[in-house]
């Protein structure tokens, strides 16, 4: 399932490439067709995420509002304002853990690096190798196409979302008002007091409460498991007995490691690296976490061979030893 970093990212590109242009909306499978023509030939004026969620809003007051879900994702084509993420995904944007991103000779991909003038005309498809250049615009439909959000020189196509609706703003509040902080949303100290006074009441296992958008916006599976591993947090102990220091320093780390998501697109879990190591991070899913997907394999601290087990019908990745 898309983190955080992936929707803030996503909403980035359409900020980027979207805004203030007149969008004409359709459903090529037909399931979004009345919604769609509520907001075809509107213009958009912002674009928002919370946590797994993006609301884009248009002119007539009504919004877009997309959970991508366990397997939604978009396809950007056209004249996109592209970065070394996208590039590297071909165009997909929202599955977890994306290829990896091949960093520049001067080993930059960052927020600065989306909307940097390399443009191109480009067809980005499960069906297209990667790179494959097309002068066809708009490209035809291709899979089952929930939505389609057309300008004149760049195409969206939404496939598999959980959720995928036109709603008007109170509806827009009203979602928002159910789901926990977000630190790029929202005032961090204010956050910070809300999700550990939160934690520090409930008896559920720390492990479910992080994975809990009403608890706090946007952790999945990767950064939940890596963020009980940076803190030494065992999985199972009850959110009101995590000290009260441990709770505010998961906190704070969400908040760094989800920037540095959106700034570089990959969950980037391990610090201290450079040159060699962290080309290689970026590059390669299995160089830069420290337990998630590592089961059976040493520690990367201790040598203990990291434990998979299911919680909350969830894969948990964790090591026995630096998190007894």
């Amino acid at each position: 399932m898309p983190e955080g970093h992936s929707v803030h990212r996503i909403t980035r590109q359409f900020a980027r490439n979207y805004l203030g242009k007149q969008v004409a909306v359709s459903s090529p499978q037909g399931r979004f067709a009345s919604d769609a023509a509520l907001i075809s030939g509107r213009t958009m004026v912002d674009a928002r995420a919370v946590g797994k969620q993006m609301f884009l809003e248009f002119d007539n007051g009504l919004w877009l509002r997309v959970h991508l879900g366990m397997y939604g994702a978009w396809d950007f084509a056209g004249e996109i304002q592209l970065d070394a993420t996208i590039a590297s995904a071909n165009g997909r944007m929202g599955q977890t853990n994306q290829r990896g991103t091949i960093l520049d000779s001067a080993g930059e991909n960052s927020l600065h690096s989306i909307g940097a003038p390399r443009r191109t005309r480009v067809r980005m498809s499960e069906s297209e190798k990667p790179g494959e250049l097309s002068d066809t615009f708009p490209p035809e439909p291709v899979g089952q196409v929930r939505a389609r959000l057309l300008t004149d020189t760049v195409c969206a196509d939404l496939r598999g979302p959980t959720a995928c609706e036109v709603v008007d703003a109170a509806r827009v509040a009203e979602v928002i008002g159910r789901l926990g902080p977000d630190p790029l949303n929202d005032d961090e100290v204010e956050s910070e007091e809300r999700f550990t006074a939160t934690v520090r009441r409930k008896p559920t296992p720390i492990a479910l409460l992080l994975m809990d958008q009403s608890v706090v916006s946007g952790i999945g599976n990767v950064y939940r498991a890596e963020m009980l591993f940076r803190a030494r947090v065992n999985p199972h102990t009850p959110g009101r007995l995590v000290p009260e220091e441990t709770v505010r320093g998961l906190w704070r780390d969400w908040a760094h490691l989800l920037r540095i998501g959106v700034e570089t697109g990959q969950m980037m879990t391990m610090d201290g690296l450079d040159g060699v190591s962290y080309r290689n991070a970026m590059a390669n899913r299995a160089d830069r976490h420290w337990v998630y997907k590592r089961e059976g394999l040493p520690c990367r601290v201790c040598g203990t061979h990291i434990v998979l087990e299911e919680m909350g019908a969830r894969k948990l990745y964790w090591c026995p030893r630096c998190q007894a």
